[in-house]
């Protein structure tokens, strides 16, 4: 969700009928009076509260059964049903993580295991008809953070017609722990993705559920950032989830980058890391399940960070039946409406030159002297610095992990002739003019929501205000039609031919561009690429 500098944390239609029903259906769930706030889900009732802005705010509902005890690394496990009246006035607990930065520090200090909880929030109460619903899952490297942030359900983004849905996951070492032994005992023989699955079972309930409270189940948006918008990805890769949206916004992030590890060496990983717990012989997932949360996630921080995390989603055969990149490029994804984009610097990449030119040849290999030339550093030259994108380390580190990859997403999707829209965001938080538009900048202006303290707050003003409200609009107007675009706005051009992109400058409004974004660092990379996926296992 928030900005952190490990860069192993990233190496991450209906007929009027229909609609006439599904408006008696929603109404005939929702207790009459107007000033009560109770629904009857499929489980039982819950009890939300108004908002301060306008409509109501359900938190903390239980979408599945807390994940403890033997259910600790287990598929998700419908939530039993409950007596009389749950109250749902507060958050549920953040998803258990450790401390990774002063981001994620409240969040970690008030993280528990049991967290499987998601979040309504509405414009209004009582929904007088069916809106499009917007599915949030928030990022933080599948590590930390939470969806039961104020960023989140405080702002004016509900404002403009949708119903907003955030949810939390398992994380770090509860979500993505994969281990021959959980393998053994799965009844789909994989292990690990149990992030992915929480968001899969949320999804379920939102598809069973929302209509009680005003949304509209044909019309779901998923959307992230960061781990969430690569998760978003995942999500389109996965043949389970066939249905169950119809649309997708992935916000700095990708499925592309990086390439997932199969089973087997996420299983490898997992002994490793039970090890590293002095795991001994014999029941290794009774032990390791014996173990405490802070045990656990103390083992997690004694890795190498120069080196590819112990935990992190892996093709298991049964929620990922291929590689990300695999799907998107035979074109295996769902034929869905997606808008996708970074911010201009995502993560500053401030090491010595030396260092940057060491890391491109790691990665490019042969390729590395034309590699040096675009990046202003060949023939021992200290780099091109760009107004825009920064010095030549945050250009070739935004371009690895983020620009490049969501460029090459866009343009496999946009092949199957549905709406694709790319976007990149310029505009830095006021008070970080240096820096640029870093990681997470986008956040407030998506919200709608300004924070006052942290890595994202700034003096906000009139152009911010009116830039979120742009940005807002296109994103709503998205989760209705598929379409960013409406009369009263900037026309947004699909990605198409000419791979067109929007940017939201730094002096607030919006310009599309023509012709691609950063074309020769991208097709440098995307050699790269094709390198890897001809040599990979999955």
């Amino acid at each position: 969700m928030k900005t952190f500098r490990s860069a192993n944390f990233l190496l991450y239609s209906a007929t009027i009928f229909g609609l006439l029903v599904l408006g008696l259906c929603c109404q005939s769930n929702i207790t009459t009076a107007a000033d009560t706030m109770t629904v009857e889900t499929k489980l039982g009732q819950v009890k939300g509260v108004s908002r301060e802005a306008g409509g109501a705010q359900f938190l903390g509902i239980p979408y599945a059964q807390p994940p403890v005890g033997d259910l600790r690394w287990h598929e998700p496990v419908v939530m039993k049903s409950w007596p009389g009246v749950r109250d749902a006035s507060s958050f549920g607990a953040p998803c258990a993580q450790s401390i990774l930065g002063d981001w994620n520090r409240r969040d970690s200090e008030t993280s528990k295991e049991d967290c499987l909880y998601l979040n309504v929030i509405t414009p209004e109460w009582p929904v007088k008809s069916p809106l499009p619903v917007m599915f949030w899952i928030h990022g933080g490297a599948n590590a930390g953070g939470t969806a039961s942030s104020p960023l989140y359900k405080d702002g004016t983004l509900v404002k403009h017609g949708v119903i907003l849905v955030t949810v939390n996951y398992r994380l770090s070492i509860f979500g993505f722990f994969a281990h021959p032994g959980l393998t053994k005992e799965s009844a789909h023989h994989a292990s690990g993705n149990y992030g992915l699955m929480d968001q899969l079972a949320a999804l379920q309930w939102v598809n069973e559920n929302i209509s009680r409270f005003g949304g509209d189940p044909k019309n779901i948006t998923v959307f992230g950032q960061s781990a969430g918008a690569q998760d978003t990805s995942l999500l389109m890769s996965s043949p389970l989830t066939k249905g169950l949206f119809q649309k997708a916004i992935i916000q700095s992030g990708s499925g592309i980058n990086p390439t997932l590890p199969t089973l087997s060496e996420s299983e490898k990983n997992g002994e490793a890391l039970a090890a590293v717990l002095k795991t001994p012989a014999g029941d290794a997932i009774a032990y390791l399940r014996s173990l405490t949360v802070s045990e656990l996630l103390a083992g997690v921080a004694t890795q190498d960070p120069s080196k590819p995390p112990f935990i992190a989603p892996n093709v298991d055969g049964w929620i990922l039946t291929q590689s990300p990149d695999k799907v998107f490029s035979t074109n295996q994804e769902p034929p869905i409406p997606m808008m996708i984009g970074t911010t201009a610097r995502e993560f500053p990449f401030s090491a010595p030159v030396d260092q940057v030119r060491q890391f491109i040849q790691n990665v490019t290999g042969d390729l590395a002297q034309r590699a040096f030339t675009l990046y202003g550093l060949a023939d021992n030259k200290t780099g091109t610095d760009d107004p825009l994108y920064g010095s030549a380390g945050d250009q070739w580190f935004a371009d690895l992990i983020f620009r490049c990859p969501v460029t090459t997403q866009a343009a496999w999707h946009s092949k199957l002739n549905k709406l694709t829209y790319q976007y990149e965001l310029t505009h830095a938080i006021p008070g970080q003019e240096n820096q640029g538009a870093i990681h997470s900048a986008d956040l407030p202006y998506v919200f709608g929501y300004y924070p006052k303290t942290g890595n994202i707050s700034g003096g906000f003003n009139e152009v911010d205000f009116k830039l979120a409200d742009l940005i807002e609009s296109y994103w709503t107007n998205f989760a209705k039609t598929g379409n960013p675009n409406s009369t009263n706005l900037p026309n947004w051009s699909e990605f198409g031919a000419t791979q067109n992109f929007i940017r939201f400058k730094q002096e607030g409004g919006a310009t599309v561009i023509t012709g691609g974004m950063r074309l020769p660092q991208c097709d440098l990379l995307r050699e790269v690429l094709a390198r890897r996926m001809a040599t990979a296992k999955n």
